[in-house]
């Protein structure tokens, strides 16, 4: 086992397929050698580089032989002062859904006539139907 210490700048830097390293529970891993066996695909992988991958890790619920088999990927700790404080997400500004401005009150009368009309059509072409 090393006892090497890396900063999160130092790990982001092997975010490739040729050379990919994963920060997880404080620990540093260069898994390069397994992107090809990992059930969820190397996509998975590349995807949590350059950051602490520790809830992406836990979300998907390893198996006890997947915790395992990490040992022989360990490089390293994390110098876990370098990890930017967990960041509150603010989802991007979407506008809003009536776009064209159209009053709310023509939208629910048109929602209550158009499956009337509808319906009336149905009827109409039942009844002419049966009478010819």
């Amino acid at each position: 086992m090393t006892n090497n210490l890396f900063t999160l700048a130092q790990v982001s830097h092997h975010n490739h397929s040729k050379d990919c390293w994963l920060v997880i529970h404080g620990k540093v891993y260069n898994v390069t050698k397994f992107l090809d066996d990992h059930p969820g695909g190397d996509d998975v992988l590349l995807s949590s580089t350059g950051k602490d991958a520790t809830n992406d890790f836990d979300d998907i619920g390893h198996s006890t032989s997947a915790v395992a088999m990490m040992d022989e990927f360990y490089v390293g700790d994390i110098d876990t002062s370098t990890i930017p404080s967990k960041v509150q997400y603010t989802p991007p500004k979407q506008p809003h859904y009536n776009q064209d401005k159209t009053p709310e009150f023509i939208i629910k009368v048109l929602q209550f006539l158009i499956p009337l009309f509808i319906l009336g059509v149905a009827f109409g072409i039942r009844f002419y139907t049966k009478s010819a």
